[in-house]
């Protein structure tokens, strides 16, 4: 397996970190009743962590479709090299850090970072040309 490949494996695996802190979180708030329910009354919006965990959960799943098709289409037409290679470390630690930075409401650098995981999806769109 590829290390391109290899970091898409472990990107899902962040995915899935995001959607389980920001239910636990929410769950918190909200209670076990709401989480197994049918979540059809509507509830107030989430505030302080459990609020910044559900944006960047949202935040995660808007961007991880687009690296993720980048990334297969690069792939699957055989042009891995090293602008894939750093786009995929960019797109994946700048995810990484990203989570924390958003959790502590830290700003100005969250979007930095969110930028550098950017730059990765576009470098890998460089390779694809």
């Amino acid at each position: 397996m590829s290390n391109e490949l290899r970091t898409l494996a472990l990107a899902v695996v962040l995915g899935f970190v995001h959607i389980l802190l920001a239910t636990h979180f929410a769950t918190r708030r909200n209670g076990i009743w709401w989480n197994v329910g049918p979540r059809d009354q509507a509830m107030p919006p989430l505030e302080g962590v459990a609020g910044r965990l559900d944006r960047a959960s949202r935040n995660f799943l808007e961007t991880f479709p687009l690296f993720a098709a980048a990334l297969l289409a690069a792939h699957l037409s055989g042009r891995n090299g090293v602008l894939t290679l750093w786009g995929t470390q960019l797109y994946f630690w700048g995810r990484v850090v990203y989570l924390p930075l958003y959790v502590l409401g830290v700003p100005v650098v969250r979007s930095v970072v969110w930028s550098v995981a950017a730059v990765g999806i576009f470098l890998i769109l460089l390779a694809l040309l």
